[in-house]
């Protein structure tokens, strides 16, 4: 006879995301059911101690035992900076900016053509985390790609004494293995991967994206100087943006085969994330010198709640946005107050109405960047299919539905923006915090189900 009695204890997985702000964590049973969620200031920056003590605080909070299982993502000490050195701005260098955008990072610089000593210094200004080298279809053009990379092998990118910038290449497969020689002569971390435009109108991102992955969690997670632990570094799996989008990604397929749309509005940015499904012409034709990316993220630095906040009504004000604001004085005021104070929350009503303001013209203005085409050539992003508008942030989160509609209502409305809105889509908000988890959970196959799980309960 079968064994009778009651079911064994569940496993438990804790899904952590260290973000630069606060270090958030969801228990999840092996159903995925999400059992309990918190959240902590990040620990380890700006003097404050190890970012593992705020996650060990978590743990005790959530009575997390030793034997859950960790997965865990990262976005604490401002991320992954990426710079993109290509072949020229308008082929290469914006098929290697689309591709590290989607792989999680913040692009701080993009060079084109040959690199100049006036160009390698621009680089190293930007202090970039990783260094993106792209450059030529397969089987055409090397040079430019052999020049760059022996500029960047004698260039001082983290020299002084700190970590040396790692190099990801990404270009003309034809030279890749002389390339990495070259690299090699100065000892210059390099990680290789195929190439992002293999051929005119294809853009094939992967690869890269992975090998900004592994570049990432090898040579760069662990030098932040965020914790003294091994433990920190060993347990990180990817930046939070990489999950995030693998997390929308899972949501897409859960959604009833829908074009699904995320905006993530933070307090330093504004995330949009979309994943479509291109049909007729958009299926077919490659109209683009560089294609675009189905599933895409853009990434809006200038627009965020707090440390941005005087730059959303400065953008708004561009958009012509301005004019809905009841009280547009009243709205500058309070984003120069809180962009004084980040860690401020409102304290009455009247706040609250200007912080919610504030989230729908980020909001309507990183939805107008992302959906609208990155040069005069290409095509805008195919947004009209959209059957689900997910919201992520804390004042979306802790906003309840007059939120969800104040600002997500308001990008569905957005027919004056220049871009074609979503004809039926619903809206929802992503209230526990769950996508980075879905994410994290989609990377192993084994927990490619339970992934899914989670991710059907943040469906509108």
């Amino acid at each position: 006879m079968p064994a009778t009695g009651p079911r064994p204890p569940l496993m438990t997985i804790l899904a952590v995301d260290f973000g630069s702000t606060f270090t958030k964590a969801a228990v999840l049973a092996d159903d995925g059911t999400v059992l309990r969620t918190a959240s902590t200031p990040t620990t380890g920056t700006q003097g404050r101690g190890d970012i593992l003590d705020g996650y060990r605080s978590l743990r005790t909070t959530l009575e997390v035992g030793e034997d859950a299982v960790v997965r865990a993502c990262s976005s604490a000490g401002g991320g992954l900076r990426l710079a993109v050195v290509g072949y020229e701005r308008s082929v290469t260098a914006q098929a290697g900016h689309r591709v590290g955008l989607s792989a999680g990072a913040k692009v701080v610089h993009v060079a084109a053509g040959e690199l100049t000593t006036s160009d390698v210094a621009a680089v190293r200004a930007a202090r970039p985390d990783l260094v993106l080298l792209v450059g030529g279809t397969d089987g055409g053009n090397g040079t430019v790609l052999l020049h760059n990379a022996a500029r960047l092998a004698k260039s001082a990118l983290g020299g002084h004494g700190s970590r040396a910038v790692p190099v990801v290449v990404a270009g003309n497969v034809d030279v890749r293995d002389e390339v990495a020689a070259t690299l090699a002569t100065t000892d210059r971390p390099t990680v290789l991967a195929d190439n992002v435009l293999p051929q005119i109108g294809v853009i094939a991102p992967e690869s890269a994206r992975a090998a900004i992955r592994e570049a990432f969690l090898r040579h760069v997670i662990g030098g932040k100087g965020l914790s003294r632990d091994p433990a920190f570094a060993a347990m990180v799996e990817a930046a939070t943006p990489d999950v995030v989008l693998r997390g929308v990604e899972v949501l897409a397929s859960v959604a009833g085969g829908g074009d699904v749309m995320v905006v993530d509005i933070g307090g330093a940015t504004t995330d949009v994330y979309s994943c479509l499904t291109p049909e007729g012409e958009d299926a077919g034709l490659r109209k683009d010198v560089v294609a675009p990316l189905w599933h895409a993220r853009t990434v809006e630095g200038d627009l965020g709640m707090r440390w941005n906040a005087e730059h959303v009504v400065e953008a708004a004000k561009s958009e012509h946005l301005l004019g809905t604001v009841p009280d547009a004085d009243a709205l500058r005021a309070y984003a120069a107050r809180v962009h004084e104070r980040p860690g401020s929350l409102p304290v009455d009503d009247d706040e609250r109405g200007l912080d919610l303001e504030l989230a729908r013209l980020a909001a309507l203005v990183a939805v107008r960047r992302h959906a609208r085409p990155a040069q005069p050539t290409e095509s805008p992003r195919p947004l009209a299919n959209v059957t689900a508008l997910v919201g992520s942030g804390g004042v979306l989160r802790h906003g309840g539905r007059a939120a969800r509609d104040h600002v997500l209502g308001a990008v569905l409305a957005d027919h004056a923006g220049g871009w074609k809105v979503p004809r039926a889509a619903r809206a929802g908000v992503d209230t526990a915090y769950l996508l980075f988890a879905a994410g994290l959970l989609a990377a192993d196959e084994r927990t490619h189900e339970l992934a899914r799980a989670v991710a059907a309960q943040i469906t509108p």
